[in-house]
């Protein structure tokens, strides 16, 4: 034990972080910098003890082509660049280099794209022939290499001793480090983490970061928490010293041979991440163990050990110092678990790296610390905050059967824009699905929910080759969208939560949460987004007034359980407003097109005319047999009603659909098809083009803000100050190709004039446009002004080709909503 670590425990701290492994040191370190001194990390054995003792120590920012992702990333590089001379303790930093190897045109056009990326935030990666790759590792087989890309300022430290300085800068910043004392439990009041229980007594706190590495799922279940994640083999070799081996090899990844390399004590360290994983310790991860080696599994591994060496083929003739096998933890959609569960106030996360700990855990160290202090990071983190995971991907079954599939998926597979897990799949279903797979539906997953993705035409067996080419789906897709923008369809969007929010308080309680105005008359819908105190989106949903005291909520998927936790955060103790979710019991039918209505009509005997059925009203009918909930509202930017049927009578509603629309040109339409109908309307996806750190403002979205309503809204001061400071320095922009043939699929560079000002984070192709179109933000210092869209003249980087683009800040189809309100 170091001798200036601490060996008492006080009786209180404002936040005890459970964990000294990197991710835990990086939180005490950062909450220190931002000021925060009454600071207690509790590790149960000893610093780095759990999986951070054994990690291959990489820093490169490789395949992080999410703007989050990489700036953790980069930052955690920077950070450990200068750790030495801030706290005197080594780290092991060495920059060497980082080399990435494409031997397929996908993987080529895969990393090219992960180029402009990167380098429009200033990463110097730069693409080399094999022979250039060859010169820096003179032993390398080229004849299957494509180009390499290479990033010189990236490298590798020392995973122990990086810990430990980061543990000293805590320390020096007047955090309190105790090894030896495990946490066994947690005291909680109304909701809220208020103490940790040791074997040494109870120490009292407001915050509670659980930081466990690949303890935290159990640990997170006596706090009555959710933490999907699962521990997994994960294997690296070490050869003999051979005599071409130097330090300062730059560190290589092979994605398509699911390894990487780099110099170790003079031998080479193979590093694998196979696509057939080995989950460790399915039932409980031992409270006991420390620096633990597992016994290797040659007979699933040595496959994939023999195909990595491929690469240096000279290896075969060095000999094994070491075959090491240590536990990583692994999430069920390969995202980090970050940020405030839904079910605890107060308690934080900051675990499930997914062995990416030591490169990305400076970032999740300041970001989780922001989180804390001011209450909202100031990065996008809405692919990492906790509250997007279900509780399903707790189950013992589905993690030992995700886990199977993820380091391969981590290291090359997921990639793919049409990437769907093959594991663990099946979970949630509609009531519609099999109706739907017999129809030849192909399915997608979003938190473990099945979503028909696109139709194959009868008899064919529904497929899709991995890539970034127009896939199998593509004329499957272009026949769904124009049904929809020509004739009738139908999407299942069940997946999409449904919450009864009712009581005396209800309103009051909604007003609050929503910058748009929820005092409407019964029947009315309201398109609002949901804000942070710093103007930022945190939930976009519709609210549906039913009756005085009775409003229905309808949110996004990924954001089921955030709006769950909001709505009880932010009712007063003595407001009387019960929450009810009716997801589970609701298959939410849309449809859509110019004969809706006429097809709607032969079902029902209610009146759905214009004056009878106005657009964004809803009403009670009858549909076949069934009595639904039906709001004309429209995802895809034609006349449409979407239908909240009891589950029960789905069945019936649909045949009934089908039946009556034979005559229509009815379709059954995918989600592939409607995310092509609605960008060409530019309607927003939370969660794909928006995210927490953009404001209605900067989104286009003001038209929901109801700047003068009773009472304001959470955000509203915000937003005033930005409002009063003139034109935003970010606006989300739509984009529409000039050339038919390239496809977008988001991560694209933004150049005005030839110079970056953002990226495209969304796209689809267009088929009513007739290219592809995408909605990307473009940011300047200066301001920008409406008028000035149409002013710039702006290109698309598409695979490393320049294509000039129509933007604009009015949705390119109908902007004038005739179809919408025909």
């Amino acid at each position: 034990m170091p001798a200036d670590t601490a060996t008492t425990l006080p009786d209180r701290a404002r936040v005890v972080i459970v964990g000294g492994g990197v991710i835990g040191c990086n939180v005490a370190y950062h909450l220190t910098k931002l000021g925060w001194k009454d600071v207690l990390l509790l590790e149960r054995r000893k610093l780095t003890s759990g999986t951070t003792w054994h990690a291959a120590g990489l820093i490169t920012s490789a395949g992080m082509a999410h703007e989050t992702l990489l700036w953790m990333a980069r930052y955690t590089r920077d950070l450990y660049a200068g750790l030495e001379a801030e706290t005197g303790q080594a780290t092991g930093w060495r920059q060497i280099g980082h080399l990435h190897i494409a031997r397929t045109p996908e993987r080529l056009e895969t990393l090219r794209r992960e180029q402009a990326f990167v380098r429009g935030f200033g990463v110097p990666n730069e693409e080399i022939s094999p022979k250039e790759f060859q010169q820096m590792w003179p032993e390398a087989r080229i004849d299957d290499v494509l180009a390499a890309f290479y990033v010189p300022d990236e490298g590798r430290i020392n995973p122990a001793d990086v810990t430990m300085a980061l543990a000293k800068g805590a320390r020096m910043g007047g955090a309190t480090i105790v090894e030896g004392v495990p946490v066994t439990g947690f005291v909680t009041k109304r909701n809220r983490v208020t103490g940790v229980v040791t074997p040494q007594g109870t120490v009292e706190c407001e915050y509670v970061v659980l930081a466990a590495g690949m303890w935290s799922r159990q640990l997170g279940e006596l706090a009555g928490v959710n933490v999907p994640l699962q521990a997994s083999e994960h294997y690296y070799m070490i050869t003999e010293p051979v005599d071409w081996a130097h330090p300062d090899l730059p560190v290589v990844e092979d994605p398509d041979l699911y390894g990487y390399y780099r110099e170790e004590g003079g031998g080479i360290l193979v590093g694998l991440f196979e696509p057939v994983a080995g989950p460790w310790s399915v039932d409980r991860v031992p409270d006991d163990i420390e620096f633990a080696s597992l016994p290797p599994d040659w007979d699933r591994v040595g496959p994939y050990l023999e195909r990595a060496l491929d690469r240096f083929p000279r290896l075969r003739e060095a000999g094994i110092k070491t075959m090491f096998c240590g536990p990583e933890s692994f999430t069920p959609d390969l995202g980090p678990l970050m940020g405030e569960a839904p079910e605890l106030d107060g308690f934080f996360v900051a675990a499930g790296m997914n062995s990416l700990g030591i490169l990305l855990g400076g970032g999740v160290g300041a970001l989780t610390a922001q989180w804390i202090v001011d209450g909202v990071p100031d990065q996008d983190v809405m692919g990492f905050a906790i509250d997007r995971t279900m509780p399903h991907e707790r189950t013992r079954a589905f993690r030992r059967d995700r886990t199977v599939e993820q380091l391969g998926a981590l290291f090359g597979d997921a990639v793919w824009p049409n990437y769907h897990p093959k594991t663990a799949r099946n979970v949630r279903r509609s009531a519609l699905h099999d109706r739907l797979a017999a129809r030849g539906a192909y399915f997608g997953v979003t938190s473990g929910f099945e979503y028909p993705e696109w139709f194959a035409d009868p008899g064919v067996e529904p497929h899709v080759t991995h890539g970034w080419h127009r896939d199998e789906s593509f004329p499957s897709q272009e026949r769904e969208h124009r049904a929809i923008r020509e004739a009738v369809g139908m999407i299942d969007m069940s997946l999409m939560a449904n919450i009864l929010v009712q009581g005396r308080d209800a309103e009051a309680v909604l007003n609050r949460l929503s910058d748009n105005d929820v005092s409407v008359p019964v029947g009315r819908v309201v398109y609002t987004q949901w804000l942070n105190e710093r103007g930022g989106i945190e939930a976009d949903v519709t609210v549906t007034r039913l009756a005085e005291d009775r409003f229905m909520v309808v949110s996004t998927d990924l954001t089921h359980r955030r709006v769950l936790a909001r709505l009880r955060r932010y009712t007063p103790e003595d407001a009387h407003v019960s929450v009810t979710d009716v997801s589970a019991g609701t298959t939410l039918m849309t449809v859509q097109g110019p004969r809706s209505r006429e097809l709607l009509s032969r079902l029902t005997s209610a009146d759905l005319s214009n004056e009878a059925f106005p657009y964004m009203t809803a009403r009670e009918i009858d549909v076949h047999y069934a009595q639904v909930l039906a709001l004309r509202v429209t995802y895809v930017g034609e006349l449409g009603w979407e239908l909240h049927v009891p589950s029960d009578l789905a069945l019936t509603v649909y045949d009934a659909l089908v039946q009556a629309g034979e005559d229509l040109g009815y379709r059954d339409v995918g989600l592939l098809a409607m995310n092509s109908l609605r960008l060409e309307k530019a309607y927003r996806d939370y969660g794909l083009d928006v995210d927490n750190t953009d404001t209605p403002i900067e989104c286009g979205l003001e038209f929901c803000v109801a700047w003068d309503k009773p009472g304001g809204f959470i955000g509203r001061d915000a937003l005033l100050r930005q409002r009063e400071a003139g034109p935003p320095k970010r606006r989300l922009v739509q984009f529409l190709l000039k050339d038919p043939e390239p496809l977008l699929f988001g991560g694209e560079p933004i150049l005005r004039d030839g110079e970056w000002v953002g990226y495209n984070r969304v796209g689809a192709y267009g088929h009513t446009l007739g290219g592809a179109v995408g909605l990307g933000m473009v940011e300047d210092e200066r301001g920008i002004p409406e008028e000035a869209i149409a002013e710039w003249s702006f290109e698309l980087e598409v695979a490393g080709k320049r294509v000039p683009a129509v933007a604009s800040l009015r949705p390119l189809y109908d902007p004038d909503r005739t179809r919408i309100k025909a």
